[in-house]
């Protein structure tokens, strides 16, 4: 009888091998998607039927108990389809995480895990803010109102990915109306007990299937919806490591299909003159070496997350903290390296839309990723932590 670890790991490729059938749906969509900024439905329509959204839930509470490692590659298998797909697949399992890690003793929020099990539930964030907290999750404004056995939120000024589309959302806010800007909390909040009304579209030069468009979010909640853990915890523990680890393998699925396009291009010169190598072979030489540097950050950061996870010192380390981030920004500028040098090897065969190694849609959606949560912020929050953190140059983590 196979032992608990090969169980697991074909389950998990299992889970892979519907996931690249779920990808071909994506990818039929993806020009539409991209063109009219809409929710890619058909191929959350079919994550759902075959359950892939709550593969990280434990397996007692309904789901399969996925890794890491599982979650990443499907990120970035459905990106090479789509890559708005893969992002909101990425952002709905960043929040799982909140879930997972932190709230696996509190039995309230054990029966909304099993819901979303059960029910497939597409998980939404509201950490974004107006009146000048923009994408900063470490400030808010609005605090939670407490009303008895309840709560009552507003949020002005939220960009909600996929709000619209969401069956909850977490929120964070201030503990208190009157408690210090960076004491948060997050709550979990079902569609039918918040009300969004939009204040602002989205209409990008990428991601655009995201439909992030701009929300007043007002909800209310009886408070046992509040994780209890604080939210600087969350953040610290689980966000960050999944946030910079999912959104780096959805880049890494951006730059796989601008290298297949690539290959697929060169063989095709190649077919042209036969017995000769074409001139564009040597540039994709060079390509696959950047995308193999890419693979190894991503699965190198995956791993050291992994060591990481059941030691809470480790994962608030400046160092971890140190490292996660170089993740994220060596990963988002890669892709948009990758995607230009693939333009390179195309031609203008990559630069047409109506070509089969077209590159353009990859190109808009690899530069949204050095802004999506902010280079330069993340630089000079790092920055601040190297008058007390000395570089660990050691190659066992």
């Amino acid at each position: 009888m196979p032992g608990a670890a090969a169980r697991a790991a074909e389950s998990e490729r299992a889970l892979v091998k519907k996931a690249r059938e779920i990808a071909k749906i994506a990818a039929a969509h993806a020009e539409e998607v991209d063109a009219d900024a809409r929710f890619p439905r058909e191929a959350f329509d079919a994550l759902k039927r075959e359950r892939l959204l709550g593969i990280m839930i434990p397996r007692e509470l309904g789901g399969e108990g996925a890794s890491v490692a599982c979650v990443s590659e499907i990120c970035s298998v459905l990106a090479q389809g789509c890559a708005s797909t893969g992002m909101i697949y990425s952002m709905h399992q960043i929040k799982t995480s909140s879930l997972t890690e932190h709230c696996l003793d509190d039995e309230w929020m054990r029966g909304f895990m099993r819901a979303c099990a059960d029910e497939q539930l597409l998980l939404a964030s509201a950490t974004t803010e107006g009146g000048g907290v923009g994408g900063d999750m470490r400030q808010s404004i609005c605090g939670v109102e407490r009303d008895g056995d309840d709560f009552a939120l507003v949020k002005e000024g939220c960009l909600i990915s996929y709000g619209a589309q969401a069956d909850a959302i977490l929120i964070t806010s201030r503990r208190t109306p009157d408690a210090p800007a960076s004491d948060q909390v997050m709550a979990v909040m079902r569609a039918d007990q918040y009300r969004l009304e939009k204040t602002g579209a989205w209409n990008t030069m990428g991601m655009r299937g995201t439909c992030s468009d701009n929300f007043t979010f007002e909800g209310r909640a009886p408070a046992r919806q509040i994780i209890a853990t604080p939210f600087a915890e969350i953040s610290a523990q689980s966000m960050l490591p999944y946030a910079h680890l999912l959104w780096a393998s959805v880049w890494h699925g951006v730059a796989s299909d601008a290298v297949a396009r690539s290959e697929a291009f060169v063989r095709a010169e190649a077919r042209k003159r036969p017995g000769a190598t074409p001139p564009s072979a040597l540039r994709l030489a060079e390509l696959l070496t950047k995308q193999q540097q890419m693979k190894a950050l991503v699965v190198a950061g995956i791993d050291r997350y992994e060591r990481a996870r059941s030691d809470a010192d480790e994962l608030t380390s400046i160092g971890f903290g140190v490292a996660m981030n170089a993740i994220k920004l060596s990963a988002s500028q890669g892709v948009c390296e990758i995607v230009q040098a693939a333009f390179l090897i195309c031609g203008i065969l990559g630069y047409r839309n109506d070509s089969p190694y077209s590159l353009a849609r990859a190109m808009r959606d690899a530069l949204s990723s050095p802004i999506m949560i902010n280079n330069d912020r993340i630089l000079g929050n790092v920055s601040n932590l190297l008058a007390v953190y000395k570089h660990d140059a050691s190659l066992l983590r």
